[in-house]
């Protein structure tokens, strides 16, 4: 049952990518992440009766969560609006590998030859990202070809404009050239890996002393008091056009049913942390197919056979 409840967390979380950057079309990051979240504690004020009954010590650390979560969700936001969402997908694999990483050194897991052999294959399928050996080079003439809107690794769908530009969130651009500016938005969605890593291990610790509905009604309220208070200090301005966003509805929704099943099965005992990070990973074959057929991304077979990479070493090192 717990496999089957993560798995249906994956999926929901491949199409929450694309409800992401359909929503990130119409609305800056902090509209929709500050909206999204308050539409999300609204749907979640039935679990009130259920969610009383915490300690000071546990709302704490629910509020660290949500504080990480809080972090994480700004880096991948502003990631996705400016990078391919297949590519995010694949990205979004390497959360196995500080995963694995955080188990050894805070769970004090040890790393077998399996599991070094796929931290192995997963950074090389990471690796592999940054050499498409399938983009069209320029011709000889020196012109641009076909992948020159891109960056050296084909890894951005349209241009990135040298000196940098304002990302539509009231912000000043990176001031990069292009390829920098490219990189840093993947250190963004690297990042939010992390910390997602760091909220799936809390995840595990906290439902040992509390219910899903405690740890989803109160992560999602310090959640919106945290970007109410980030759109404050930014001076973030919100358009009435989000109430009329129908992704930011869609994105709400899919947080409620992905962490609900995700907490459930995480409060079950027989539960394996490495084995939901595996399954977790089935988003990437949604953002994969949505990339060629949504968002007619290009490069999707030099995605495939990175995620093919990842995936096979996520499979050894689980073996």
């Amino acid at each position: 049952m717990w496999m089957l409840l993560t798995l249906c967390y994956g999926l929901i979380k491949g199409a929450r990518e694309i409800f992401k950057k359909k929503a990130l079309e119409k609305n800056t990051v902090t509209e929709v992440l500050l909206i999204y979240t308050f539409i999300s504690l609204i749907i979640a004020t039935p679990q009130i009766p259920n969610a009383m009954g915490l300690t000071a010590r546990q709302y704490f650390w629910v509020a660290v969560k949500a504080f990480v979560i809080f972090v994480a969700w700004i880096a991948g936001f502003k990631a996705i609006k400016k990078l391919p969402v297949s590519l995010v997908g694949v990205l979004d694999l390497s959360r196995v590998l500080f995963a694995s990483l955080l188990g050894v050194f805070v769970l004090g897991e040890t790393i077998t030859l399996n599991k070094g052999i796929g931290l192995a294959l997963v950074s090389a399928g990471l690796l592999f990202l940054k050499f498409n050996p399938f983009k069209k080079k320029c011709s000889s003439d020196g012109s641009p070809a076909e992948a020159s809107r891109r960056d050296g690794a084909g890894l951005t769908e349209g241009p990135l404009r040298k000196g940098g530009r304002s990302d539509g969130d009231g912000e000043a651009g990176t001031g990069l050239p292009e390829k920098h500016s490219t990189t840093f938005f993947i250190l963004l969605a690297f990042l939010s890996c992390i910390l997602n890593a760091v909220s799936g291990l809390m995840d595990k610790i906290l439902m040992k002393e509390m219910n899903s509905s405690q740890l989803q009604f109160w992560y999602i309220f310090f959640m919106v008091v945290f970007y109410a208070i980030y759109a404050l200090i930014t001076r973030a301005k919100i358009s009435r056009s989000v109430w009329k966003n129908v992704w930011i509805y869609l994105l709400a929704v899919g947080l409620i049913a992905m962490d609900k099943v995700l907490f459930i099965a995480n409060g079950m005992a027989e539960s394996q942390v490495t084995i939901m990070t595996l399954i977790k990973q089935s988003s990437v074959i949604v953002t994969i197919i949505a990339g060629k057929y949504v968002f007619k991304e290009k490069d999707i077979l030099h995605k495939v056979i990175c995620a093919a990479i990842v995936v096979a070493g996520i499979i050894v090192g689980i073996m």
